[in-house]
C-alpha cells in the first residue's frame, strides 16, 4: 500500500493530475451522469454491448476509471491507482474506435472518426502520474504522513 500513495511535495505531480482530471472528469461524467450530452450510465451500457461488443462489466469498469478515477486524481487519492486505469481505458479506446483514423483529429470533418493524438497525451500524463505520484496538495500525501508516522512508533497513529 505504502507503495502505492508514496508521492513527494512537487508542483510536477500536483499539475499532472489535477490537468488529467480536468480533462478526463467531462468524459466521465457524460458516461455516467448524462451531462455535457452524454448518454448516462443505462444508454451508455447499451451502447458499449451493441455497437463496441464490450461485456458490461468492462463498461463499469471504464466509466469508473474515467469518472471515479478522474475525482481521485482532482483530490489525489490514489492518483497511481486512477491513472493506471486512465492508461488502460485509453489504450482500449485506441485499439477499438481511434487506430483505423490515424494519428489526427478530425479538425476538417473529413476523416471517418477521431484520431489518437489526444489518447497519446492522456496515456503520457497518466504514465508520469504512476511515476511521480500525486504531488502536493493530495490525499496521498496525507495517507503517507500518517502511515510514516504509525510506523515510528510501533503503529500508533498520533494527530499532527
Amino acid at each position: 500500500m505504502k507503495k502505492l500513495i508514496a508521492t513527494d511535495d512537487s508542483w510536477t505531480g500536483f499539475i499532472l493530475r489535477v490537468g488529467l482530471a480536468v480533462v478526463m472528469l467531462p468524459h466521465g461524467a457524460q458516461k455516467v451522469l448524462g451531462w455535457f450530452g452524454g448518454a448516462g450510465i443505462e444508454k451508455t451500457l447499451v451502447l458499449f454491448a451493441t455497437q463496441m461488443h464490450i461485456p458490461a462489466f468492462l463498461a463499469v469498469l471504464v466509466m469508473a476509471a474515467e469518472f471515479l478515477g478522474s475525482i481521485g486524481l482532482l483530490v489525489g487519492c490514489l492518483a497511481r491507482v486512477a491513472a493506471f486505469g486512465i492508461t488502460c481505458v485509453m489504450i482500449g479506446a485506441v485499439a477499438m474506435v481511434h487506430w483505423p483514423n490515424g494519428l489526427f483529429m478530425n479538425w476538417t470533418g473529413k476523416q471517418a472518426g477521431e484520431g489518437f493524438e489526444f489518447h497519446i497525451l492522456a496515456i503520457t500524463i497518466a504514465v508520469a502520474i504512476m511515476i511521480v505520484g500525486a504531488g502536493r496538495w493530495s490525499i496521498d500525501s496525507v495517507l503517507q504522513s500518517l502511515y510514516d508516522k504509525r510506523g515510528q512508533d510501533g503503529g500508533t497513529v498520533r494527530p499532527a
